[in-house]
């Protein structure tokens, strides 16, 4: 049976990045806004994760607030998807028009210095946009990592679709990554991380939305260890725009052991993000626990996100 699921999950992404591809765009939206309410009015796991924990980033809001809220975020997540089938065929011009990211040249100013640059950031709007924005609309290339994925061949294809993006893509799993992010900042290139949550179980416990929360260590141990430039990003749409703010840099703090600055920086990262995040809970695609009491509550350290 976890075999057949394995081929029919695969199925479905390859579909859907044969077929979306090729509809109309306006045929694209609506379908993914048609499958978005479907998901929301079932009200699956995933969705009812979705709003408890829409609950912590907006705590005033009431159950009609939530219900909005979630409705707007299932839409948000599946344009995502629908966007990412259909970016391979995007020019740079439509790139240009489709991305305004403010403050870009903080990241511009850390490379041409030849330090490297780390970018971290939340799971808000689309990042692989973001990224395709960068390699093709401002030509600079980059190293990210991706969870390995079930099955497979799901994980190849995606790899796949982002090395055809300009990205280079490392597995998240088997401990060379790390090594090679290393590598690639002393070279005085870019990295760019999706930082919000940890996968590793190992990460370093923040205060996130007034409880604690586990994020990873990598983009803080990166910048201790290169002398990158770690600059936190958030992204939000906006109408048919999607729209983004590089924020002010994380220092490496002078004092402190290794853990000691790792958590500080840490924790720099997440007050970035829930900035973010707090202006545009609708775009946050947080479909999986996050908090510590959460993941306690199932005795679980984490789950695999696809």
């Amino acid at each position: 049976m976890s075999a057949m699921q394995d081929r029919m999950t695969d199925a479905l992404y390859g579909l859907g990045w044969g077929a979306v591809k090729k509809l109309p765009e306006p045929v694209a939206a609506a379908l993914g806004r048609t499958i978005a309410d479907t998901a929301w009015k079932r009200r699956g796991k995933g969705v009812l994760r979705l709003e408890a924990n829409l609950a912590r980033v907006v705590p005033d809001a009431g159950p009609e607030r939530l219900a909005e809220l979630s409705q707007a975020g299932m839409r948000s997540y599946m344009r995502y998807w629908m966007e990412s089938f259909r970016l391979p065929a995007w020019d740079k011009e439509r790139l240009r028009r489709s991305v305004d990211i403010e403050n870009i040249q903080r990241m511009h100013d850390g490379l041409a210095d030849g330090r490297g640059v780390i970018m971290a950031l939340p799971h808000l709007a689309n990042w692989d946009l973001a990224g395709v924005w960068a390699t093709r609309a401002l030509g600079v290339p980059f190293t990210t990592v991706a969870e390995r994925l079930k099955p497979e061949s799901l994980y190849d294809r995606f790899v796949a679709y982002r090395e055809s993006l300009g990205m280079e893509v490392l597995p998240h799993t088997g401990g060379s990554a790390f090594g090679t992010l290393a590598r690639r900042l002393r070279d005085g290139r870019l990295v760019c991380l999706v930082a919000d949550r940890d996968l590793s179980a190992s990460g370093t416990e923040v205060k996130f939305f007034g409880e604690t929360a586990r994020m990873p260590a990598g983009p803080a141990l990166l910048a201790q260890q290169t002398g990158a430039l770690l600059l936190p990003v958030t992204l939000w749409y906006d109408g048919p725009v999607m729209r983004g703010r590089v924020h002010p840099p994380v220092d490496v703090p002078e004092t402190g052991t290794r853990d000691e600055k790792t958590s500080v920086m840490a924790q720099a990262l997440a007050d970035a993000f829930a900035t973010g995040i707090a202006d545009h809970p609708e775009d946050w695609h947080m479909l999986q626990r996050l908090w510590l009491s959460d993941l306690e509550d199932r005795g679980e350290t984490g789950e695999p996100r696809t």
